[in-house]
């Protein structure tokens, strides 16, 4: 393995907690691989402003990836490159959602996040927002299913989820490898340099790609059965143990 200069972190199922906390042996050995001179990102599904109070709390300068690969940051509040969705693509989203009463959906755009509960206003003014991605949440596994039969067929999107129980489309092309292709391009360093952990689909196409891909013990089975090894569960401080077990002593 080549040494590893670049860690990429999934955020919810990884690098939090189940109760959304960055422990204190997650958060010392992240310090520990910035003092290495080791890059640490966020490579998360959740959006900027989302994610952005975490980064504040370890005190990161470093570049991020939010919206599964839809916006690249340099660093915090410095914006490399974003990949909108069609606002065409977001109003079929949105009406096939409004199909399903019992689900729950979500978009990311720009402009903030907009759900079943506050959508925009008025409803049908999709080109009004500069959209990122779009979600969709149940517990009931039959109606997820039938929902991704329908929007499936479209083509034009990337489809993943960050748990078992929702679909994360977007556009077509933007992951969180290619986000970190690209992130490795301006850093001039490699794919092969980079270390990528994470537990659901969003983070497979990255761990795949990277030169030491990482699997949750949470994970979902089709994520561990890509990685190159299989850590502990995200309330044992997993990302510790990537770093003291893996980068640090590589």
């Amino acid at each position: 393995m080549e040494k590893i200069k670049l860690i990429a972190l999934d955020m919810d199922g990884t690098l939090l907690n189940e109760m959304q906390e960055i422990s204190s042996e997650n958060q010392q050995w992240i310090h520990k691989a910035l003092d290495a001179g080791i890059t640490v990102c966020f490579a998360t599904g959740r959006g900027f402003q989302s994610a952005l109070p975490y980064a504040e709390q370890l005190k990161l300068d470093t570049p991020m990836i939010t919206v599964n690969g839809g916006e690249i940051w340099r660093r915090p509040h410095v914006l490399h490159k974003r990949t909108l969705m069609p606002a065409a693509t977001i109003r079929r989203l949105h009406e096939l959602a409004l199909q399903h009463k019992e689900s729950w959906f979500w978009a990311y755009a720009v402009e903030g996040i907009f759900n079943k509960e506050q959508w925009i206003e008025p409803a049908d003014n999709y080109d009004s927002k500069h959209w990122l991605k779009f979600g969709y949440f149940s517990e009931d596994a039959q109606m997820l299913a039938r929902i991704y039969k329908e929007f499936s067929t479209w083509g034009g999107m990337e489809i993943t989820n960050s748990s078992t129980t929702n679909w994360e489309l977007n556009p077509e092309g933007v992951t969180k490898a290619s986000a970190l292709r690209e992130l490795c391009s301006v850093l001039g360093i490699e794919m092969s340099q980079v270390a990528a952990m994470g537990d659901s689909l969003n983070d497979i196409a990255m761990i795949r790609e990277a030169g030491l891909g990482v699997a949750m013990g949470n994970a979902q089975e089709v994520v561990k059965e890509a990685a190159d090894a299989v850590t502990v569960t995200n309330n044992e401080h997993a990302v510790a143990h990537l770093i003291r077990d893996f980068v640090l002593k590589g």
